[in-house]
């Protein structure tokens, strides 16, 4: 549902180009992927901004635990979510909350 939702706004109502419609809708199945893996929830939260030259996609959840980059190697089959989002994403992060996190990625769209 959040991918389908994200490829609705980010393609449909911003117009943005499909190449980066899809960038957007693998960081964000990365990011639920991860919030529902990891952290066993079964509601998050998932909030999409758009300003001149970027978006924003963020991912709330109820852990505080943090997400940690770990190395990738070739022939690994998991772990791989948040290589991807440091690597197409132009930046990201995580914001604590007394009640969870917020995981988020934003993307230059004048560039692309």
């Amino acid at each position: 549902i959040a991918r389908r939702l994200v490829q609705i706004v980010i393609l449909r109502r911003w117009g943005l180009p499909p190449k980066f419609t899809e960038d957007a809708v693998l960081l964000v199945s990365e990011l639920v992927g991860n919030a529902v893996r990891h952290t066993g929830a079964r509601a998050f939260g998932l909030r999409m901004r758009h300003r001149r030259g970027w978006i924003r996609v963020e991912i709330r959840d109820p852990s505080r635990a943090l997400p940690c980059l770990m190395p990738v190697q070739e022939m690994d089959v998991s772990g791989r979510g948040l290589f991807l989002v440091d690597e197409l994403a132009d930046r990201w992060g995580v914001d604590l909350l007394s009640h969870g996190k917020t995981t988020w990625f934003e993307m230059r769209v004048s560039d692309r």
